[in-house]
């Protein structure tokens, strides 16, 4: 049949020719300084926030730490949502202008409770006893601000790479692989440098300049961001939305418990399954059996229209639907293995302990304490470049696999160094600890001891290399499971991991500090660190990680018995692809 006149709009616009005046490279910078601009403005915003609401909104930093990673969390589910509402209603460049604009109005709002002390409450009394707590009204505005960044971030983000690469996709162009390839590098290493520059630059001024400039510089470059990305609307291709592969998820798990009186023990034929058109896949696997009474065609002339669609995608969905659900169902286990991780980089009170140590590198140079996450960042990307480099090809050799080693051992690999790093965190935070004591600063939590902050980098650096080791070999495992039409599911998967590694994260530090506070106890993670025990707290994240550990090793023997047959996919042409990582051992 052939396509409605929409249609064929469309399909032209994806598939451009040379000659086209709308997408191409030209479109690439607008979108670039777009993203760029929203990740320094927000990622600039977090590493000193917790210092802002414990100062300028009298909170402790227990209460503080629960808000922000509730706010981490709100921005990084937000970002499923988004990429939900884009995919299947508004399309891309929609959702990407409602995002810069929601973050630029949410930055103006933060901006203005530091140029206005009114709608924040009065400062403490000297002795910080005297402390009027934040009205309905006051919180309200910060909480507003904080909802309207994460809306922002929650559409642009997931958005963005793809709106780009919409405007470079052009099949006739042989060279078309290559040009991607170039893009996708130049758009993560503007995101790379983009968070240097907000963890450097954007901490940097905060510190020197005071919140009012702090907030300022932000609010200013989301203002360029909106104007940049505007400017180039006419220049942009707007494919319209097709619909989200989280509809169809949901539709295989409905259409399965609607027809959950079909006995999937019976052998149907190949023409009993609905497949959609020109499809590999003739029948569902074996594998959750009860998924397959989805894709069974009961009743073709109630089930189905003439030119052959379903008439209902709630009641029979297509045996590649149930596949990827499936695979979805056998990638979860593994995926909640790095959950722990996640939650063990994220440690509250960090920045109070950075405040307190000797940060000089120079007599007149101070590295700002919301800086030193610039530590993970850089041993994250030289760890990626040296094993790309380095260690792959000298693996490979011993393995016989193209990626030095299989992602399970990647995977485990960082774990371990993730207990190592958070083992090396509660060891110096107790001898950081001692020593205040016996300079006589427990009741000064503002004196700085003569204990340089270099003790913090073996602990970053290691961060750094777990996440590179962990994520990485999370997304290889990924890939290995899904078709290439499916990329983007790895980042969506580590996407909500963040969110839920943030939820956990604000569980567990409210849970410490109501249980350790009972009684009249000074808690564990008092805003006092000298008089609380953060490294009680590490050392419990510690035992939480080793656990994690023996948890991602049974979840390794129970992926390769559910892969008993060698398979690495539900899907023969990833089944291709992947065949020399078919080995599942444990790490």
């Amino acid at each position: 049949m052939r396509n409605n006149p929409e249609e064929e709009e469309e399909e032209f616009l994806l598939n451009h020719s040379q000659n086209s005046t709308k997408g191409g490279v030209k479109t690439i910078p607008f979108i670039i300084v777009n993203e760029s601009c929203e990740r320094v403005a927000s990622f600039g915003l977090q590493p000193n926030m917790v210092l802002y609401i414990t100062k300028f909104y009298n909170m402790d930093a227990a209460r503080a730490s629960v808000l922000l990673n509730l706010w981490s969390a709100l921005s990084n589910g937000l970002a499923i949502f988004g990429a939900f509402i884009s995919d299947s209603y508004i399309g891309r460049f929609r959702a990407i202008a409602i995002g810069t604009i929601s973050s630029l109005i949410g930055m103006i709002v933060l901006w203005l409770t530091a140029l206005f002390p009114q709608i924040r409450p009065l400062p403490c009394g000297q002795d910080q006893l005297d402390c009027n707590a934040a009205t309905a009204a006051q919180l309200a505005v910060i909480l507003c601000s904080f909802g309207l960044i994460s809306i922002g971030a929650g559409f642009v983000r997931p958005c963005s790479v793809a709106f780009g690469a919409d405007q470079l996709e052009n099949k006739e162009n042989p060279d078309n692989e290559r040009v991607m390839d170039t893009y996708f590098n130049w758009f993560y290493a503007s995101v790379g440098i983009s968070l240097s520059v907000a963890i450097t630059v954007i901490v940097y001024i905060q510190v020197q300049f005071g919140w009012q400039v702090g907030f300022g510089v932000p609010a200013l470059l989301m203002v360029l961001s909106v104007s940049v990305y505007l400017i180039g609307s006419p220049l942009y291709i707007k494919a319209k939305p097709k619909g989200s592969l989280f509809t169809g998820l949901f539709q295989v798990a409905v259409a399965a418990f609607r027809k959950r009186h079909i006995n999937v023990q019976l052998n149907y034929s190949d023409d009993c399954y609905y497949k959609a058109p020109e499809s590999k896949l003739l029948k569902p696997s074996i594998d959750f059996r009860c998924l397959n009474r989805a894709c069974i065609i009961e009743d073709p002339h109630m089930e189905l229209k003439p030119d052959g669609k379903a008439s209902d995608p709630w009641s029979l969905c297509f045996v590649e639907q149930v596949e990827i659900m499936k695979c979805f169902l056998t990638v979860l286990p593994m995926w909640s293995t790095c959950i722990m991780l996640l939650v063990s980089f994220n440690q509250p009170l960090s920045i109070y302990q950075l405040l307190t140590m000797d940060r000089h590198i120079t007599p007149q140079f101070e590295i700002p304490a919301g800086s030193f996450g610039m530590i993970t960042v850089l041993s994250l990307t030289i760890w990626i470049a040296f094993y790309d480099r380095a260690l792959v090809p000298l693996l490979s050799r011993y393995t016989g696999l193209p990626t030095g080693i299989s992602p399970f051992s990647r995977m485990g690999i960082g774990l371990f160094l993730g207990i190592v790093a958070t083992a090396f965190s509660a060891i110096t935070e107790t001898i950081r600890r001692n020593k205040a004591i016996n300079a006589g600063f427990e009741d000064d939590p503002n004196a700085v001891l003569n204990m340089s902050s270099m003790w913090f980098v073996p602990q970053l650096a290691l961060y750094g290399v777990a996440e590179a080791l962990n994520v990485v070999g999370q997304i290889e495992f990924i890939y290995s499971l899904f078709p290439k039409t499916m990329s983007s599911f790895a980042a969506a998967l580590y996407t909500f991991g963040l969110a839920l590694a943030s939820l956990i994260n604000s569980l567990l530090v409210s849970m410490v500090d109501s249980i350790t506070s009972a009684g009249g106890k000074t808690s564990w993670l008092a805003t006092n660190i000298n008089k609380g025990h953060l490294d009680y707290y590490c050392w419990l994240m510690t035992f939480l990680c080793v656990i994690n550990f023996l948890y991602f090793l049974a979840v390794c023997r129970f992926t390769d018995q559910h892969h008993h047959d060698g398979r690495s996919s539900l899907f023969p042409e990833v089944e291709e692809e992947h065949s020399e990582n078919r080995c599942f051992h444990g790490a």
